[in-house]
């Protein structure tokens, strides 16, 4: 768990003060909107949130994706969700399709014009990432990884470890 540290180090972490944690949390909170503010900007020109932003990327990282399934991963109530939905099919992003099996499922896919927003979003996102990740270093980001994935609750862990395994 702590690769590469002195025992003494790892030892030190287990034991973090209120402070140390407070300074954390505050760098979460920093991190978060460095890492949504160029998002914002492209999204703003287009009378978008970060609604849309998350929607158009898990409808990208799971084409095909049920408005159940969406709701699940999301973690929104059915009316906020439509709201959105609604929104992106009506611009043409979002494409909406009646299930084969169950009529009364909706499938959704990103349209060419949603995949080019997409792109553009995670572009600016993935740039970000890429230097911080650089400027930290392999073990920094294994460590980040393992903290991230350790602050989810179990059901969101386990969409997350599914979209993970999908990309695998």
């Amino acid at each position: 768990m702590n690769q590469g540290l002195p025992p003494q180090m790892g030892q030190s972490l287990l034991f973090l003060t209120d402070e140390q944690l407070r300074k954390g949390i505050e760098a979460m909170f920093f991190a978060y909107r460095g890492f949504t503010a160029d998002p914002d900007r492209i999204l703003a020109e287009k009378s978008y949130g970060r609604a849309h932003h998350r929607a158009i990327h898990f409808i990208n990282r799971s084409p095909g994706t049920t408005v159940n399934n969406l709701l699940s991963i999301l973690g929104v109530t059915k009316q906020s969700l439509n709201r959105v939905l609604r929104t992106l099919i009506e611009d043409g992003l979002v494409a909406s399709t009646v299930g084969t099996r169950d009529k009364r499922e909706r499938h959704l896919h990103l349209t060419d014009a949603g995949a080019a927003l997409e792109r553009e979003l995670s572009d600016a996102q993935r740039d970000r990432m890429r230097a911080a990740y650089r400027a930290a270093g392999p073990e920094a980001v294994a460590g980040f990884r393992q903290v991230l994935e350790a602050m989810m609750d179990d059901e969101t862990r386990q969409h997350y470890k599914a979209m993970k395994d999908r990309s695998e």
